[in-house]
């Protein structure tokens, strides 16, 4: 015979618990309305940019911290948003590995010279991103190479947008990469590699099974909503095509497979 004893209601029947399960979502819903308020507004820009980095990063960081622990979400902030302000920092100040520019005002509170969003816009990508490799790949090397990728093929969409609004500026825009004027190619190689060393150090983070409808609706938005606003409102057709089947290679194999697991 065995004996059990009552506890009391579970955690998942309190208000509080219920509150802060729905806590990343609530984020998902201010990024997308906030990106779509983006497209639309044309004085609010700058606030409006900040506001969706905060809350699409806090979705990924709160969501880690609800399914993954505290150390593994804390750990997964710190080094992502960490090597993004060192390789950041180090490029204002060197002009490596991106190549020479520099941050306008436009973007509030600068720390070693690098806007405090930017960093931040580094750990809300990295967090979809891992994921989305260790989906398609329990390999540690092609997780890696899957996830610097889709982060490059990323920017292919958010350099000529951030510029475009006069957030930062190239010394030396030239070569860049047809279809996407006014962006160095070595801007995208050094993103390819400071995503590398992310997603190495991410890699080491314990691999855990959780419900990822939060990232997996946050960077399927990424991906979809990004080629229609450059093909319909910004007249970018090449950033379209380069962003689209830079991140489609990644992204539509990761759906079809969510997909097929959940079903």
């Amino acid at each position: 015979m065995s004996v059990r004893y009552y506890d009391g209601p579970h955690a998942q029947d309190r208000p509080w618990f219920r509150s802060w399960a729905a806590l990343p979502w609530a984020c998902v819903g201010l990024t997308i309305f906030g990106q779509i308020l983006w497209i639309l507004s044309g004085s609010v820009r700058d606030g409006l940019t900040i506001g969706t980095v905060v809350t699409f990063a806090l979705a990924s960081f709160i969501h880690a911290w609800q399914n993954r622990g505290a150390w593994w979400a804390l750990s997964y902030f710190a080094i992502a948003a960490g090597v993004g302000l060192i390789a950041e920092s180090i490029g204002t100040g060197t002009g490596f590995p991106f190549g020479a520019y520099d941050y306008t005002d436009t973007l509030g509170l600068k720390l070693f010279s690098v806007p405090v969003v930017i960093p931040l816009a580094w750990a809300m990508m990295a967090y979809p991103v891992l994921l989305a490799a260790r989906t398609l790949s329990h390999n540690r090397l092609a997780v890696i190479a899957m996830g610097a990728w889709l982060l490059v093929a990323w920017d292919f969409f958010l350099d000529p947008q951030m510029v475009s609004e006069g957030h930062w500026v190239w010394a030396y825009p030239t070569p860049s990469l047809p279809g996407i004027a006014d962006i160095p190619i070595t801007n995208f190689l050094g993103w390819f590699a400071t995503a590398v060393v992310i997603m190495g150090v991410l890699s080491l983070l314990p691999e855990t099974t959780a419900n990822d409808a939060v990232p997996t609706v946050l960077l399927t938005w990424v991906f979809a909503s990004n080629i229609l606003a450059n093909i319909v409102f910004f007249d970018r057709p090449g950033v379209a095509l380069w962003g689209g089947i830079g991140m489609g290679v990644i992204v539509i194999p990761w759906l079809i497979k969510t997909w097929r697991l959940r079903s």
